[in-house]
């Protein structure tokens, strides 16, 4: 069982996204099957960004969202945020060509360097169950969005028990730490996903958490047999 204590996680969560940044992508697209691809469209499909909208990409990695929103909104303005730097370059050295437009800067969820009312959406992939203080992470993105602004994350969560259960926990607990030793070399890493998927919230208490952030009609899906979630809200006007 990987160490999840509150103490230690941040220190871990960076170390572990530093050794595994130059093979992050490829592992996402092998553990989900390539579906990681289609719901970060959905991701800033919800986030209705308007005509040069700004958009933060907290949690950014090698800044996938980012790029989808650029692809979706040619005109729109990206910023991608995230507080392991090994991940941010690795995601810069393979898109050098399509970084003009693309901002990138190091953030701490918790405590992000944004003014009030400074973005139009605020997106995560794979973000709330590495972070230590999820109520403080919401209420940064609630202050940072502007009235009528929409935050959209996706992330993994606990699989609700079903005839599915035994094929999940081995995905989880023997397919998933194999392909990452193969691949990354970083079996721990991939130890943890699993570790953290399970302690983290069902997507019915993540959906309280952002209502009690202040989030307006708040909703969510399940994916991948319930081992994803999707929730949305928005910032009232």
């Amino acid at each position: 069982m990987t160490d999840l204590s509150n103490e230690k996680k941040p220190e871990l969560v960076q170390e572990m996204f530093s050794k595994i940044a130059f093979r992050y992508d490829l592992m996402n697209r092998f553990m989900t099957a390539g579906q990681d691809v289609l719901w970060r469209k959905w991701v800033i499909q919800k986030t209705n960004l308007p005509e040069k909208g700004t958009l933060l990409d907290l949690g950014a990695g090698t800044g996938d969202l980012a790029r989808e929103a650029l692809r979706q909104h040619p005109n729109s303005r990206p910023v991608a945020a995230d507080f392991t730097i090994e991940m941010m370059r690795v995601g810069r050295a393979k898109h050098q060509n399509n970084d003009k437009i693309l901002y990138w800067t190091a953030a701490d969820a918790t405590s992000l360097p944004f003014p009030n009312h400074s973005f139009d959406a605020v997106v995560s992939g794979f973000l709330l169950r590495n972070v230590v203080d999820i109520p403080t992470c919401l209420a940064e993105q609630f202050r940072i969005l502007k009235p009528g602004g929409h935050m959209v994350a996706l992330d993994t969560t606990p699989p609700p028990k079903n005839l599915l259960t035994p094929f999940m926990q081995f995905h989880l607990h023997t397919i998933i730490p194999t392909l990452g030793k193969i691949l990354t070399g970083q079996q721990e890493a991939y130890h943890y996903l699993p570790d953290s998927t399970e302690g983290f919230l069902h997507p019915e208490q993540l959906a309280v958490r952002l209502t009690e952030a202040g989030f307006e009609n708040v909703k969510f899906q399940r994916l991948m047999f319930g081992a994803i979630a999707i929730h949305w809200g928005v910032k009232a006007k």
